[in-house]
């Protein structure tokens, strides 16, 4: 009774007008759906860091200076912890040969 209804009313230009209205309405409906309310749905609590967990700027000279040592002190303990590291991989392929 439904699929002849259909069969008579859309035909022509109300088969057009119908496809044309569907074209239309799926992007609106995807777009109203994933729109609204996206930080209630969306979002992640917690991802962000808080402003205590984040890394401070430093703006006065004394800080910079301070943070410069930090960063040269960290370089040379990863420096010194690979030379280990290779010395010790080398003694130990030195003694599997051996």
């Amino acid at each position: 009774m439904i699929r002849k209804f259909i069969e008579r009313t859309l035909r022509g230009t109300n088969l057009e007008i119908f496809k044309f209205g569907l074209y239309l309405s799926f992007p609106i409906g995807y777009m109203y759906y994933f729109g609204t309310n996206l930080e209630n749905r969306f979002s992640v609590p917690g991802f962000w860091p808080t402003q205590e967990q984040s890394h401070k700027i430093p703006y006065e000279r004394d800080e910079i200076r301070a943070e410069i040592e930090r960063h040269q002190r960290l370089m040379r303990e990863r420096k010194e912890r690979e030379k280990v590291n290779d010395a010790a991989a080398a003694a130990a392929a030195v003694d599997s040969v051996a």
